[in-house]
């Protein structure tokens, strides 16, 4: 089972990676990490929950993962020193601790951090892979139920009503449908009012158990 770094690597040496920078708010649907760029840094994400996506040679964007709290961010690319591979979004306002590559470094050699890390990262890509199949196999309602669900299983508010931050289309560049596609998807999850239009722009997810259950049941 998956679990976030705070957990592999333990409370207290969770708290004192922390203790290296200050705390800061960034506001949702800013980019954290650009694919492409140096790694400067890595970013402990104590609250809110990010979107990862890979931007093809066409600029499509597709979403790869949903990170919530207790995440690391960034750190594959600070440990084999090279750019970064993936473009993280604040799918929420996030708050962050953005750690220097050399702090970070000097972090993990002190508290032996290095092989809990890399299988951490195997884990990772695993469900990355599990996320591709899906992207190649099943159904768009499928495919933006689960999109769904991973944001409302990563979001660090525990209301039942749910904001997403994302456009519709957006959201069809995520996983790889048209937004005409998705638009058809929505429509009998409105008509139960298991999603709404939020206040804002953006989804409220209402009932994803329902949402979950019907996209199943059309596959």
């Amino acid at each position: 089972m998956y679990q976030p770094h705070a957990t592999v690597i333990g409370d207290k040496v969770w708290a004192r990676l922390k203790e290296l920078a200050p705390q800061r708010v960034r506001p949702a649907r800013s980019v954290l990490l650009r694919q492409g760029d140096p790694a400067t840094h890595v970013i402990v994400l104590e609250a809110g929950s990010t979107l990862i996506t890979l931007a093809g040679e066409c600029g499509e964007r597709t979403l790869l993962a949903v990170r919530g709290a207790g995440e690391l961010l960034g750190e594959l690319a600070v440990l084999d020193s090279q750019p970064r591979t993936a473009t993280v979004i604040a799918a929420e306002p996030c708050l962050v601790h953005i750690i220097p590559a050399t702090d970070f470094l000097g972090f993990v050699d002190e508290h032996d951090l290095l092989a809990p890390l890399l299988r951490h990262a195997i884990a990772r890509v695993k469900e990355s892979e599990a996320v591709r199949l899906e992207l190649a196999t099943a159904s768009v309602p499928l495919r933006l139920a689960s999109a769904l669900s991973r944001l409302v299983d990563a979001a660090s508010d525990a209301a039942p009503d749910l904001a997403v931050r994302l456009t519709q289309t957006e959201l069809s560049q995520m996983i790889g449908a048209s937004r005409n596609a998705v638009v058809n998807a929505l429509k009998p999850w409105r008509e139960q009012d298991w999603v709404r239009t939020a206040s804002g722009g953006g989804l409220l997810v209402r009932d994803i158990h329902s949402i979950q259950s019907h996209a199943r049941a059309q596959a």
